[in-house]
Parts: C-alpha cells; structure tokens; sequence
C-alpha cells in the first residue's frame, strides 16, 4: 500500500523550533519530488517548500524562506521539514505529498499523507 506519515508536530512557543517528518510506505521516495503543504483553520491549503526528486533542488514560500529547510534522507525513505523562528501565524496542519516534480500546482501532487498538526502559541 502506497502510503505517507507524517510525524512530529506539536506545540511550540514562538521562536522555536520543530522537525517534521514526511515517511514513505509501499514505495521508494528516491523517484518523487516531495512538497510540504500546510492548511490553518479557515483557510485554503497553501504550498510550503519542495524538494525535487533530480538534483535535490529546493523550494520555499516566501513566507517561510531563511526559516525553514526541507530535506530528504533516501535511506531512511523519509523527507523533514526543519522549521526555525515559528511564528503563530505557521499554525496549521501540516501535508506532504508526491510529484514528479515540483510544481507550483496542488493538482500535480497525489499520495496525500494524514497531516500533523503543528501550533505556535506561548
């Protein structure tokens, strides 16, 4: 079964830090570019960073570059989000998904994992 888990959120105070980790099952990650999606109480899902499947390019909304920093370890077939200085407003549940490549279109992402819930409150 094709599956993704994400993992690893929780409750932080602004300022902090947290990893979040994205884990493959049923299939090799080494062939897929990866996104990390986020979605926050009545708002729409909103792209966060990608990293490409060719040459480990990376990307990153604006509002999170020089903040976080996505990564992927094929070994251990599973990608992570570092997220650095968390502000309130990067509460949201987080997502990752597949592609063949990044792609600035939701629709080229499939195999959607269950999200984890990531809030930044004192």
């Amino acid at each position: 079964q094709v599956q993704l888990v994400e993992s690893g959120g929780g409750l932080v105070q602004p300022g902090g830090s947290l990893t979040i980790s994205c884990a493959a099952s049923g299939f090799t990650l080494d062939y897929y570019a990866i996104g990390w999606f986020r979605q926050a109480p009545e708002k729409g899902r909103e792209g966060v960073s990608c990293i490409s499947s060719s040459d480990g390019s990376t990307y990153y909304a604006p509002s999170v570059k020089d903040r976080f920093t996505i990564s992927r370890d094929n070994a251990k077939n599973t990608v992570y989000l570092q997220m650095n200085s968390l502000k309130p407003e990067d509460t949201a549940v987080y997502y990752c998904a597949t592609a063949p490549e990044c792609s600035v279109s939701q629709d080229e992402f499939g195999s959607w994992g269950q999200g984890t819930q990531v809030t930044v409150s004192s």
